[in-house]
């Protein structure tokens, strides 16, 4: 955990995003580093614990990372949360809450809200388009024999 906190000030301090920090570790040693590179980047999705994730599994060779843990600096945001159970990580050990995270300006709130809410009630105009068309896919996909499930 003081190795994702010491991440989250360095690279922070550095200009490179938000103060969070992430490892992740197998077998009690660290494999991967992640901090927030949202604004140096230009990419919304450079999160710690994302950034953390993808280089875990570049270093492995692979997408499941059952039999890692992860740290983080601070609570997962939802994004960074549904990639840490696509990860498939044994456990999560955080430092600072989403409430000590909204202190700062990093409020994630309204996405937790969004998430509970029926499609068509959130804020974001969401419409369906193509479904007949899209669904092809989909059941060439359940009926591929060679596909790696995930």
């Amino acid at each position: 955990m003081r190795q994702a906190i010491a991440l989250s000030k360095e690279k922070m301090e550095a200009g490179f995003g938000g103060p969070f920090g992430a490892v992740i570790t197998q077998n009690g040693r660290i494999i991967a580093e992640g901090y927030n590179q949202v604004t140096s980047a230009n990419d919304p999705t450079a999160h710690a614990e994302v950034t953390a994730i993808r280089n875990a599994c570049a270093a492995l060779g692979t997408f499941d990372l059952a039999g890692c843990e992860i740290y983080t600096s601070c609570e997962p945001c939802p994004m960074c949360l549904s990639a840490i159970y696509w990860a498939r990580l044994d456990k999560m050990y955080y430092a600072n809450s989403r409430e000590d995270a909204a202190d700062i300006g990093f409020d994630d709130a309204l996405i937790y809200e969004e998430i509970s809410k029926p499609i068509l009630s959130r804020n974001l105009p969401t419409f369906r388009l193509l479904e007949d068309e899209a669904i092809q896919p989909f059941n060439d996909w359940k009926n591929k024999t060679d596909k790696t499930p995930y």
